[in-house]
């Protein structure tokens, strides 16, 4: 079966809980220590974010390639950017915290059009450290639009993509 996507379910956490720790010991070896430090995402953020089916999954063959947060909607952190606007303030849809099981090339490029197929204008951040990401989005035609600021405090880059 090729690449595909579906809502994750409880019986899967272990699993997820595994692929985001690969993702932080992935970005600390890379220069990135900082985006997601220790236990970022929560186990409880993450239980909840499967319970509201906003927490998605890139299945190749049977198995588990990257998980992601997806929600159409506005998003807090995204009210006020500095440095910079968005693109558009038409409807659009969120990707966070996408981590990838095992580190194969175009992954994350699966997770964006799936998002893109969804909902046509999509907005994401990322942390200054996290050159693998920005290099990603570069390569999938994001925009920088600016600065945003997590609930935190913390400062992220923003991007966002909106298809015609």
């Amino acid at each position: 079966m090729p690449i595909h996507f579906r809502p994750a379910t409880m019986a899967e956490l272990p699993q997820i809980l595994e692929i985001y720790a690969h993702a932080r010991a992935f970005m600390r070896q890379n220069g990135n220590p900082d985006q997601w430090g220790h236990n970022t995402p929560s186990q409880s953020l993450l239980i909840r974010n499967i319970q509201d089916g906003d927490l998605y999954l890139c299945m190749d063959c049977d198995q588990i390639a990257a998980v992601f947060y997806y929600k159409e909607g506005p998003d807090p952190t995204y009210q006020h950017i500095y440095d910079g606007h968005w693109l558009d303030d038409q409807p659009y849809a969120v990707i966070h915290r996408i981590a990838v099981a095992a580190h194969r090339k175009g992954i994350a490029s699966h997770c964006f059009a799936y998002a893109l197929s969804r909902c046509p204008n999509l907005r994401i951040d990322t942390h200054r450290d996290n050159l693998p990401m920005q290099r990603s989005l570069a390569k999938n035609g994001f925009t920088r639009c600016g600065i945003i600021h997590l609930e935190n405090g913390d400062e992220r880059i923003a991007y966002q993509k909106s298809l015609p």
